[in-house]
């Protein structure tokens, strides 16, 4: 497994363990918890996390021309000609890894379309980020819209779209 695809999958495994853990862990804890009380919502949690990890990878994989190492060593050394704000790269990285991570997780849809959904669970993704929601939402946006625009031209060419 080369480096790039190493990356990718655990990024994709913490974006699905966060995405998929939850939304799995609450079926899951739901039906089971039901049946078994408190031990078995706990027993569903862990199910969910697992199964949401798994199909992270899934995500992950699914386009394995998108390369996060790639893009956040783009964004480390383009950031500051993208904001007007003087913040560091340690408050914007998580922002542009979470456009990152969303465009993967949305295929087909626009930025504007799933917007309402990044801002709420910003919160959960941004790690140490000092950023609101408002002032992160420009990178996440910039992140998206470069493997956006990566994407038109490689399907415009016929191209594959290694070297974003």
């Amino acid at each position: 497994m080369s480096d790039r695809s190493k990356a990718a999958t655990g990024v994709g495994a913490v974006a699905g363990g966060l995405a998929g853990g939850v939304a799995g862990a609450a079926a899951a804890g739901a039906a089971v918890g039901g049946v078994a009380g408190p031990v078995g919502a706990a027993a569903g949690a862990v199910a969910g996390a697992a199964l949401g990890a798994l199909a992270g990878k899934g995500v992950a994989v699914a386009d394995p021309t998108v390369d996060p190492a790639a893009e956040e060593a783009y964004w480390r050394a383009h950031h500051a000609s993208r904001t007007e704000d003087t913040g560091s790269f340690d408050d914007y990285g998580p922002a542009y890894r979470y456009g990152v991570n969303a465009y993967g997780r949305h295929p087909g849809r626009s930025f504007e379309e799933v917007d309402e959904e990044l801002a709420r669970d910003w919160n959960r993704a941004r790690g140490r980020s000092t950023l609101d929601w408002e002032s992160a939402r420009h990178a996440s946006r910039d992140a998206w819209q470069r493997l956006s625009d990566a994407s038109v031209r490689a399907a415009a060419s016929g191209a594959p779209r290694d070297g974003l």
